[in-house]
């Protein structure tokens, strides 16, 4: 399959070397603890907190600044999604943030939110 440009990025498409997508696709194990039409969120293999789930659209979105106004629903569905996870694992408070771009700290180019809890938090992050 060819390389996808810039363009695949921002209609959507799945990318084949995406690390997420390739996860949505299930082409890569990863310990999944919720899944819906449009969201699946799973453990952090680098966790930094003793809960630290990511939560990332189904579609491919390469960041949050690639999105377009088109994509609110989407990204208020993953919003709640991450509140829905948090209460179901009885989290009394909890992070959520998104890196969008490489100087942000953004590792892989696939819109995520990182869901983090258990531990005290500071601000600023770190």
């Amino acid at each position: 399959m060819p390389r996808r440009g810039y363009k695949d990025i921002i209609l959507g498409e799945l990318t084949h070397d995406c690390l997420f997508c390739r996860i949505v696709r299930r082409e890569i194990a990863a310990q999944i603890v919720y899944e819906d039409e449009q969201a699946l969120v799973f453990k952090d293999v680098n966790a930094q907190a003793p809960t630290h789930v990511l939560v990332v659209p189904k579609k491919h979105l390469g960041s949050l600044a690639a999105s377009t106004d088109e994509d609110g629903v989407l990204l208020g569905h993953l919003q709640r999604v991450a509140c829905r996870v948090a209460e179901n694992a009885k989290l009394a408070s909890f992070r959520l943030v998104t890196n969008s771009g490489r100087g942000a700290g953004q590792s892989v180019e696939h819109l995520h939110y990182h869901l983090l809890a258990g531990r005290p938090m500071q601000w600023p992050p770190g």
